[in-house]
């Protein structure tokens, strides 16, 4: 069973709008902070809010920082991340560094994801294994023979951006989906489901006709051993599950598809102990 070193690290999970950090001593929060962003402000003000929550869980002994971008990360610069304008190409890596003096590691969120799940979630003792984000947009994490595998140029996973129905696997699975077809977030559509609301369980388990390609799709990349849901649309699982297994009924090697393991995460808080895992990794 891969088991996480008992070490203090801090991981961060960035978002568009807040940011939230936490201090992971043996494979555990033993603190976390949240707080929002300034992200239409310069570069150097949302950096400099970054610097300030990761100091707040700071202590002595952390061996790494770990970070999860919703962007595109190539040699610890971020680049374009969503919904913060001027954050273009930021060497965060190299700044950071520079302020905390310990090694801080950067990769997208969906890399971070799937680490996640196989140093502290439903990931471990496997070693082949699919995180998949599903939420406002559609990624993945790649692990392969117990190591994350990102392809020549970083973009291993990038599943969303797959061409489908004269538009992407994005555009149809995640939760423009819901908007589009229905005018309400998978957010409202869960809430009115779970209190029994029979139209938005319906309008939910649509999701799953999609859905089922995009699985396949990673089924025949990658032939994992487990593929972990995560992201918001992930907690509608039970609802859209039973639609997609049935559409699994065309994946052409079936007795290769009973061997694996579908399921959703069970880790609260999984962004920021995923960030932190990168620092196991060496990312």
């Amino acid at each position: 069973m891969r088991a996480a070193k008992k070490t203090l690290l801090v991981g961060v999970d960035l978002g568009g709008t807040n940011v939230r950090a936490g201090l992971i001593q043996n494979g555990r929060i033993a603190a976390l902070h949240t707080r929002a962003i300034s992200s239409r402000a310069k570069q150097e003000v949302v950096v400099d809010e970054v610097c300030e929550i990761i100091a707040a869980v700071l202590q002595p002994g952390v061996r790494g920082i770990g970070i999860g971008a919703p962007s595109l990360v190539n040699n610890g610069i971020v680049y374009s991340v969503n919904n913060i304008p001027s954050w273009r190409a930021v060497p965060l890596q190299k700044i950071l560094e520079r302020r905390f003096h310990v090694p801080v590691y950067i990769d997208n969120d969906a890399n971070c994801f799937a680490l996640g799940e196989l140093y502290f979630g439903a990931g471990r003792g496997y070693q082949n294994l699919v995180g998949l984000i599903v939420g406002t947009g559609l990624g993945a994490g790649v692990v392969i023979n117990g190591k994350l595998y990102s392809g020549s140029n970083g973009g291993a996973g990038e599943i969303g951006a797959i061409a489908y129905k004269g538009k992407d696997f994005e555009y149809y699975c995640s939760g423009r989906f819901f908007q589009r077809e229905f005018g309400l977030t998978g957010a409202m559509l869960h809430g009115r489901a779970e209190k029994g609301d029979r139209k938005a369980r319906a309008m939910l388990a649509a999701f799953g006709d999609d859905f089922a390609n995009v699985i396949m799709a990673l089924l025949y990349a990658y032939d994992p051993e487990i593929i972990v849901l995560g992201g918001s649309i992930s907690k509608a699982y039970p609802y859209f599950e039973k639609r997609m297994r049935k559409k699994l009924c065309a994946f052409h090697f079936q007795n290769s598809l009973k061997k694996v393991v579908i399921t959703r995460t069970q880790k609260p808080n999984i962004a920021v102990l995923a960030a932190a895992a990168l620092c196991l990794e060496g990312k």
